[in-house]
C-alpha cells in the first residue's frame, strides 16, 4: 500500500505540473483488476473541440485520455502502465444531472509482460473501456468503468486482463 500512495503521490505531483492548456481534466480511479488486486489510475482529459449529433435526448462527444495506473500487486507483482485513449461518450440531457455512457479504444505500454499469473506478450498493448456513469454540477463526474488489456493478438500468448472501478473527475 505505501508503494501505491507513493506512486500516486508522485502522479498528483506529476499532473499538476502540466500546462492548463493542455488538460482539461483530472481523474482518478480506484477499483480492482479480475483477480482482485487493487488497481489506482490518474489520468488527464483533453475534451474534443466537437460535438456530433446534439438533440434534446443528449450529444456524441468525447476526449483524450492520458493516463497512468498503478497494479498493486504483492512484493514481486506490481506494475505500472501508461496509457493514451481516444474516448467517445453519449451524454443524456438533464439541467443538473446528465448520465452518460462512455466507450474506448486505445494503446497501453506495461511495466511488466507477466501479471498475477497472466502473460501478455509484450509490453504494448491495447486498452478497450465501456463506462457509465452522471455529470452533475459545472465540472464534476462520478461512474463506473470495466477496461480490458490485452496485446489483440499481435504476439503469443494473448492472456488479457480486466479492471473494473469507480472514477471521479473533475473539469478545469
Amino acid at each position: 500500500m505505501k508503494k501505491a500512495v507513493t506512486a500516486f503521490a508522485i502522479g498528483v505531483i506529476a499532473s499538476a505540473t502540466l500546462p492548463s492548456a493542455l488538460a482539461a481534466g483530472l481523474s482518478f480511479d480506484v477499483g480492482q483488476t479480475s483477480e482482485s488486486t487493487m488497481v489506482y489510475r490518474l489520468g488527464v482529459q483533453k475534451d474534443f473541440k466537437s460535438s456530433w449529433w446534439q438533440s434534446d435526448v443528449g450529444r456524441l462527444t468525447g476526449y483524450w485520455d492520458l493516463s497512468y495506473r498503478y497494479w498493486d500487486g504483492d512484493e514481486d507483482s506490481s506494475m505500472h502502465s501508461l496509457s493514451l485513449s481516444p474516448v467517445f461518450v453519449y451524454e443524456f440531457s438533464g439541467e443538473r444531472i446528465r448520465p452518460y455512457v462512455e466507450a474506448g479504444i486505445g494503446i497501453a505500454a506495461l511495466s511488466e509482460t507477466e501479471y498475477e499469473g497472466r502473460d501478455f506478450g509484450s509490453s504494448f498493448n491495447f486498452e478497450d473501456r465501456i463506462g457509465l456513469g452522471i455529470r452533475f454540477g459545472e465540472n464534476q463526474e462520478l461512474g463506473l468503468r470495466a477496461m480490458h488489456y490485452s496485446n489483440a493478438g499481435i504476439k503469443q500468448p494473448n492472456d488479457g486482463i480486466e479492471t473494473y472501478s469507480l472514477h471521479y473527475r473533475t473539469s478545469f
